[in-house]
């Protein structure tokens, strides 16, 4: 893996100015409101070896997310459980400032919330992964691959993982009468047991000075004084992440209040984009 260590960016004085100004005035240097996301796009079963995967363009922030199904040994407080597993990656080419390195504590972080949204969703079935209790269940490899990095890599992240997990389908299990894997048939797929209902995202937001935005460019991360991530899946807050600043108990609460409403956009936007996929990139 590789390190998502950061410095921040040198943001020129005079841009730094422009950006606050404008901010001041309710628009963003990209011409956005404080409370709108950039474009989203949604490419999925790009992959070709892999169970499942997704392309996604958030801006000019681009991730792409791939599932392998593996049959593991249940852990021994969940032997009726299948298991998911979330790690992320970033590629130097993402950015001027990443250097190849072992990961750190950001990217193992970033990896945690993405994980931490899906598995306390309700999202996900565990328990249909289950194939023999105690003995046998699918667990779910989820790498996340940071192609450019051009801010807000949690939201995009989550949202690569979610749309890889939606077109993941586990092969065909064959027993004997002990339990025993006699064969697995990847030619007969059923997909994964999924609440829509439920459909986890995160959504993050940064403060600059006294302004809250939503959906940072990496520019807005560089110059803001602190981020707040909140989990969400059906209107339901499931996580909540302060990576860094100080926040008031007011600012907290419009950030929640925002967060839900920008949640049930998002969502619609994912579910069209996947009841109508585009599938024309293969890696």
């Amino acid at each position: 893996m590789l390190s998502v260590t950061q410095e921040r960016g040198v943001i020129p004085k005079l841009k730094q100015d422009v950006m606050k100004k404008m901010i001041e005035q309710g628009v963003r240097i990209d011409n956005r409101g404080l409370n709108d996301y950039r474009e989203l796009s949604i490419r999925v079963n790009v992959v070709k070896t892999a169970d499942g995967s997704s392309l996604v363009s958030l801006g000019n922030t681009k991730v792409m997310a791939g599932v392998k199904v593996e049959v593991g040994k249940p852990f021994e407080d969940t032997p009726d459980e299948g298991a998911l597993i979330v790690n992320l990656e970033i590629a130097p080419t993402a950015s001027p400032d990443i250097e190849p390195g072992p990961p750190d504590e950001n990217a193992i972080e970033i990896a945690r919330v993405v994980d931490r949204a899906i598995r306390h969703s309700g999202f996900l079935d565990f328990k249909s992964l289950s194939i023999v209790t105690g003995k046998h269940a699918w667990f779910l490899w989820v790498d996340i691959y940071v192609l450019n990095h051009d801010g807000n890599l949690v939201d995009a992240s989550t949202i690569a993982a979610v749309a890889a997990l939606m077109n993941t389908a586990l092969p065909k299990v064959e027993l004997d009468p002990a339990g025993n894997i006699l064969k697995i048939d990847r030619s007969a797929r059923s997909p994964l047991r999924l609440n829509t209902d439920k459909l986890p995202l995160t959504i993050t937001y940064v403060k600059i000075g006294n302004f809250l935005l939503v959906d940072p460019t990496r520019e807005e991360e560089d110059l803001s004084d602190g981020v707040y991530i909140t989990g969400i899946a059906g209107g339901n807050v499931v996580a909540i992440q302060k990576v860094t600043g100080a926040f008031t108990k007011d600012e907290i609460n419009n950030i929640i209040s925002n967060s839900v409403n920008q949640y049930v956009k998002l969502r619609n936007l994912i579910m069209n984009a996947m009841a109508n996929p585009q599938t024309d990139l293969k890696l």
